[in-house]
């Protein structure tokens, strides 16, 4: 059986958890407090270096992090990958937009507010430049549903997972989804898929 060592509130480890349910996968959760510094104790640098979670222990081959390598390991094989090389390498400009552009504003700053309890006024000028980052990148969003029910291909992949885990939840970080309808509509579908789970679910 797998084993996820994770923080519930993470977007990065739903996106594992929902990939580890869609497949019906068990696993075992092992939950960690990031903002005590668990992921940072000298028993987990031993696991994961970097200090970070997700991280999934892989029954006789070892440790993997890293979100987007953890859920793309987890569904080799299955319909949450195109078999289309266009439509997978698609896949995968999704996955890199999110990293690079919607997880680090609508995440971090969702993580400033709601899991730190910072106030906008100690955040102040780098709480604007974020809130506008994340608006770019939710506008860059809107457009590529632009009648699409999937971001590729016209079906559920780990594009839909990776991009919906930080997404579905902007609003705890203060952002406004009422103007964007594609990205309402899309989101109301990811949470109709099998075994779909809240963030927070264990």
């Amino acid at each position: 059986m797998y084993r996820l060592y994770d923080y519930l509130p993470s977007g990065n480890g739903y996106k594992v958890r929902l990939v580890l349910k869609q497949l019906a996968l068990p696993y075992e959760l092992i939950e960690l407090d990031i903002k005590v510094g668990a992921s940072r104790t000298p028993d987990f640098l031993a696991k994961n270096p970097n200090g970070r979670i997700p991280l999934l222990e892989i029954p006789q081959k070892g440790y993997l992090a890293e979100s987007h390598a953890i859920i793309a390991y987890l569904a080799e094989g299955s319909t949450l990958i195109p078999d289309d090389p266009y439509q997978r390498a698609r896949m995968w400009q999704w996955l890199c937009f999110e990293q690079y552009n919607l997880e680090p504003n609508l995440g971090t700053v969702r993580f400033w507010l709601k899991m730190l309890g910072k106030t906008r006024a100690e955040l102040g000028e780098k709480l604007i430049e974020k809130k506008k980052s994340g608006y770019a990148a939710l506008d860059v969003l809107e457009d590529g549903l632009r009648e699409r029910n999937f971001l590729v291909a016209d079906q559920f992949t780990l594009a839909d997972i990776a991009l919906y885990a930080y997404t579905h939840v902007s609003h705890e970080g203060g952002f406004d989804l009422a103007p964007y309808p594609n990205i309402r509509g899309w989101c109301d579908r990811v949470s109709s898929q099998p075994h779909w789970a809240p963030i927070t679910a264990p």
